[in-house]
C-alpha cells in the first residue's frame, strides 16, 4: 500500500524530494516533528500520521475523478452544441438586441478636447431668439466622454443619440455580395437594414458628432460599424438639422477618429478648412446632397441603377447638369500599349453618343509622344498631359506598375461629374444616363469589390491630395489602383454589368451562363453599354478571330463575338489613324507561338487551324526596313511570367 501510495503522491502532485522519505514517504517523516506537518490542521488532536496519508489519498482521488470528469469527451460534445446552436440562433436575425453591446462600435482613440473645442469653434452660434447654445448630437461617445464634453463645452447642448448596433453576424459580404439577380429573375434582390438612430422628429441640431472606431489594420474601411455610423450620421445631419432662416440646412458634422471618413459621403470639399486638426474632421455638408445619396441602397446588394434605366435617368438621378460640366475620360501611360485601344473607344464613343455635346478628355504621361497625341486629338479626344505617379507596391516593368495615375480623373476640377472609361472598352450604347449616378458608381468585380475600368467620380482636388497621400498606407487587394480605390471608396454603388460587360467565362460559368453571355457579346443592335476586353487586347490580335482561344490560361477571355465587335468600330475610324493599330514583329512572332503550342496541343477550339488573311500581318509597324521589320523567328523561344497579370513589354520582350 504504501509502494502505491508514494508512487499516487509523486504522479499527481510532483511534490518536492525533501518532502519524502525514502522508508514510508509522508507518514513517519511528519510524525517525527510537528513542525513540518503542514496538513495537521486537518486532523483530530492525537490523530496518527496513517490517518493523515489515508484522508489525503482520498482528496487526490476526489481531485483526479473531478478533472477527469472535467475532461470528458461527452461533456465538450455538450458544450460544442450548446454554441452551435446558440450560433444558428444568432445567425438568425440581422440585429442583434438594441442592447446588446457590440464591440466593432467601439473606439480606443483617446480624444484630444483641444482638437473638439476648436472644431466647435467654428461652427456659428444660432440666431437669437432659437432658444439655447449650440444643440449638439452625440453618437458613439461612451458615458465619461459625454460628462467630458459637457464639462469642457459648457455653452453646447449635447444630447446622446442611441443607435442600435448591427449583430456581429451582420457582414461587410451581406452588404457587397459578389453577385445579385440584376434582372429580377428570381425576384427583387434587398438589402438587410441597418438600424436608424432613435430620435424624435421634431429635435433638430446644430451639430452631429459622431466618434468612429478605426483599427489602422488592412482594410479597416470594410467595416460594418464604421458605415452604420457614418450613415447615421449623414441621416441626423441631413433630417435633423436646425434650420437657418426659412430654410432647412443640414448640421455640421463632427468626425473623431484616426482614419478619414468616407470621401464620397462627407466631401472634402464641404470641410470647415481651418477647423481640421488631428483626428478631428468638421465639414457642412449640402442637405440635399446628402439626402440623395441616402436614398441610395445602403450597400451593393441592390442596383443604385436598375437595368430598365439604361436607356433614361435613374431612380436616385440629381438634376442633370450642362454637359460642359460633364466629360468622358480615358488615361494612358503607354503609346506602344493603349493608344489603339483609346482611339477605337473615341471612336465607338462618339457613334453611340450621338450628338452629345460632351467633353472626352484623354489623361496621357510623358511616355505618350506628339505623334499620338496628335492621333488621339484628331480621334476627339482633349489632350490633358500629367505627370506619372508610380505605384510604390509594384515591381518595375510590372503592369501595374504607373496605374495610380488614375487618381489625375480626380483633378478634373472643371467638371462636376466624369465618367471614366478604360482605354480597352468598347462602348456600344449612349452612356449618358450614367452621368446622374453619384461617386463611386461601378459594376461589381470579384467579391465585395468594384471593377475601376469604368466609373463615375466627382472630381476634386482635395480628394485628388487624399489618395496621392495615402498610396504608402493603404493596401491594395490586388497590387493595383482598383484594389486601392475600393479601400478609398469602400461604400459604392452598383450599375448594371451591362455598363461595364466583362469579356470574360469564369471557370465556374454553366453551360448555359456561358451562352446567354455570348448571347450578350453577340447582341444586335448591342444590349451591353460597354464592352471590356480583358486578356490580350482585340488590337494585338490578327483580326481573323480572338487569339485568346490559343493560350490556355486566357481561353477565359475568348469570345469572336466580341472580337468581330470591336474591329467594326476599328474600320469605322479614318484610314490615317488605323496606322496605329498595326502589329510589331515581335507580337506577330508571339502569336505564332501560340499558334504552334495549340497545334502541338490538339485545342479543341481548333482555333489554331485558321488561316489568316489580316493584311496587318505582312505590314511593318516600322513603316520601312530595318531592324524593326526583321521577323523573328520562334524556335526555342519561351514565354516568361503570368499571360495574365505581366505587362505586354514584359511578355513579348523574348521575341
Amino acid at each position: 500500500m504504501r509502494g502505491f501510495a508514494c508512487a499516487h503522491a509523486e504522479k499527481r502532485h510532483r511534490l518536492d524530494r525533501t518532502f519524502l522519505s525514502k522508508k514510508d514517504c509522508i507518514g513517519r517523516y511528519y510524525s517525527k516533528d510537528a513542525k513540518y506537518r503542514p496538513f495537521s490542521a486537518l486532523l483530530p488532536e492525537g490523530s496518527s500520521g496513517k490517518m493523515l496519508y489515508v484522508k489525503l489519498v482520498l482528496v487526490l482521488l476526489m481531485c483526479g475523478s473531478f478533472m477527469g470528469l472535467l475532461h470528458s469527451p461527452s461533456i465538450h460534445l455538450a458544450d460544442e452544441h450548446h454554441h452551435t446552436k446558440a450560433a444558428q440562433v444568432s445567425k438568425a436575425s440581422w440585429m442583434s438586441h438594441p442592447d446588446a453591446p457590440n464591440s466593432g462600435y467601439a473606439s480606443t482613440l483617446k480624444i484630444d478636447w483641444s482638437q473638439i473645442e476648436s472644431a466647435v469653434g467654428h461652427v456659428a452660434a444660432p440666431a437669437e431668439g432659437s432658444g439655447g447654445g449650440l444643440r449638439v448630437a452625440l453618437l458613439n461617445f461612451d458615458a465619461g466622454e459625454v460628462e467630458q464634453w459637457r464639462a469642457r463645452l459648457p455653452h453646447t447642448d449635447a444630447t446622446t443619440v442611441h443607435l442600435p448596433h448591427a449583430g456581429s453576424n451582420f457582414t461587410w459580404a451581406h452588404l457587397y455580395p459578389e453577385w445579385i439577380d440584376e434582372e429580377e429573375l428570381y425576384g427583387k434582390p434587398s438589402c438587410p437594414q441597418l438600424p436608424a438612430p432613435a430620435v424624435a422628429e421634431k429635435e433638430a441640431y446644430d451639430v452631429v458628432a459622431v466618434k468612429l472606431p478605426c483599427g489602422r489594420a488592412a482594410s479597416w474601411s470594410k467595416d460594418v460599424a464604421r458605415l452604420h455610423l457614418q450613415l447615421a450620421a449623414a441621416r441626423l445631419a441631413a433630417r435633423h438639422g436646425r434650420r437657418r432662416g426659412s430654410a432647412a440646412a443640414a448640421a455640421h458634422v463632427l468626425v473623431v477618429s484616426r482614419c478619414f471618413p468616407m470621401p464620397n459621403l462627407f466631401k472634402c470639399r464641404d470641410e470647415v478648412a481651418p477647423a481640421r486638426r488631428g483626428d478631428v474632421w468638421l465639414y457642412r455638408p449640402d442637405a440635399a446632397e446628402l439626402n440623395q445619396k441616402l436614398a441610395l441602397p445602403v450597400g451593393s446588394c441592390q442596383l443604385a441603377m436598375p437595368f430598365a434605366a439604361l436607356a433614361g435617368s435613374p431612380p436616385h438621378a440629381s438634376p442633370a447638369a450642362p454637359p460642359r460640366r460633364e466629360a468622358y475620360a480615358t488615361i494612358l501611360h503607354s503609346e506602344k500599349l493603349y493608344a489603339c485601344g483609346a482611339l477605337v473607344a473615341a471612336t465607338s464613343l462618339r457613334l453611340a453618343a450621338g450628338h452629345s455635346q460632351r467633353d472626352m478628355v484623354a489623361l496621357v504621361d510623358e511616355t505618350v509622344g506628339e505623334r499620338h497625341r496628335a492621333a488621339l486629338t484628331a480621334a476627339g479626344w482633349k489632350v490633358r498631359p500629367i505627370r506619372r505617379i508610380r505605384n510604390p507596391h509594384a515591381s518595375r516593368d510590372a503592369y501595374n506598375e504607373w496605374n495610380y495615375s488614375k487618381f489625375w480623373l480626380w483633378a478634373l476640377t472643371e467638371y462636376d461629374r466624369v465618367v471614366f472609361l478604360d482605354a480597352d472598352l468598347l462602348v456600344q450604347r449612349d452612356m449618358s444616363p450614367l452621368f446622374s449616378m453619384p461617386e463611386v458608381s461601378a459594376t461589381g468585380n470579384a467579391g465585395s469589390y468594384f471593377n475601376s475600368g469604368a466609373m463615375v467620380v466627382e472630381p476634386s482636388e482635395c480628394t485628388f491630395r487624399l489618395l496621392e497621400r495615402h498610396v504608402g498606407d493603404i493596401e491594395s487587394y490586388n497590387g493595383g489602383d482598383q484594389g486601392y480605390l475600393n479601400e478609398v471608396f469602400a461604400w459604392w454603388h452598383r450599375l448594371p454589368s451591362h455598363a461595364n460587360y466583362m469579356k470574360h467565362f469564369w471557370e465556374g460559368d454553366t453551360p448555359e451562363r456561358a451562352d446567354a453571355k455570348r448571347k450578350v457579346l453577340g447582341a444586335d443592335p448591342p444590349v451591353a453599354m460597354a464592352v471590356h476586353f480583358v486578356g490580350m487586347k482585340p488590337w494585338f490580335c490578327f483580326r481573323d478571330y480572338d487569339c485568346n482561344w490559343n493560350a490556355p490560361e486566357l481561353r477565359q477571355f475568348a469570345s469572336d463575338e466580341a472580337h468581330a465587335r470591336w474591329w467594326e468600330a476599328h474600320d469605322a475610324m479614318p484610314v490615317g489613324l488605323r496606322g496605329f493599330c498595326l502589329l510589331d514583329e515581335r507580337q506577330k512572332a508571339l502569336l505564332r507561338w501560340d499558334v504552334a503550342r495549340a497545334k502541338e496541343a490538339n485545342a479543341s477550339d481548333g482555333h489554331w487551324r485558321v488561316r489568316i488573311a489580316d493584311p496587318r500581318r505582312r505590314i511593318c509597324a516600322g513603316g520601312g526596313e530595318g531592324e524593326a521589320c526583321r521577323e523573328r523567328e520562334i524556335a526555342g523561344r519561351k514565354v516568361e511570367g503570368n499571360r495574365i497579370t505581366t505587362s505586354y513589354a514584359k511578355l513579348i520582350a523574348n521575341f
